[in-house]
């Protein structure tokens, strides 16, 4: 929920500040390797596995949509095709979501 509310408020601010000289980027990324995923135990195995990306990647996806005054940085690509899904396809993004925590919940017990 955490993430929701930060990215709306990110929204929140471009379009509220924008004519102002304000820019704001959301930065989106799935899973990253760092400190915080290590340990996180067989439900972040299952959801980032070797998905997770390196800082690096972070970084530079950030870099570039700065240059090119890009708002959503999505360092995974195939974030965009599930934020368009997640848009045009509510209950069937919903069910797919639920499905994968149902999956977790599994591998968790």
């Amino acid at each position: 929920m955490t993430k929701h509310a930060a990215l709306a408020h990110a929204e929140w601010l471009a379009a509220t500040y924008r004519h102002r000289g304000l820019t704001v980027q959301a930065v989106c990324p799935q899973g990253v390797r760092t400190a915080m995923l290590d340990g996180v135990g067989k439900a972040g195995d299952l959801l980032m596995g070797a998905d997770a990306i390196e800082p690096e990647q972070v970084a530079d996806s950030l870099m570039a949509a700065i240059e090119d005054s890009h708002f959503l940085v999505l360092p995974h690509p195939e974030v965009a095709g599930y934020y368009a899904a997640r848009a045009t396809q509510t209950d069937r993004w919903l069910g797919g979501m639920n499905k994968l925590q149902r999956k977790i919940e599994a591998v968790v017990e």
